[in-house]
């Protein structure tokens, strides 16, 4: 498994606590910075799954 999936979920959890947080102390900002991580771990987590969907596929046309 690709590192990156695993931190772009550590960045989804992050930042969905920032988010509760925020919504908690009624701070806006906080709350955007949150959805802000959230959507960046995403990103991060599919990047990682896609460099491993490279390497399988590589994995596979150098067995065949």
């Amino acid at each position: 498994m690709d590192k990156n999936i695993v931190d772009g979920k550590v960045k989804q959890v992050e930042g969905q606590a920032e988010n509760v947080a925020g919504a908690v102390t009624n701070d806006l900002g906080k709350q955007v910075e949150g959805k802000v991580k959230q959507a960046a771990g995403k990103v991060q987590e599919e990047f990682g799954k896609a460099k491993d969907d490279l390497r399988e596929e590589n994995r596979r046309a150098n067995e065949a």
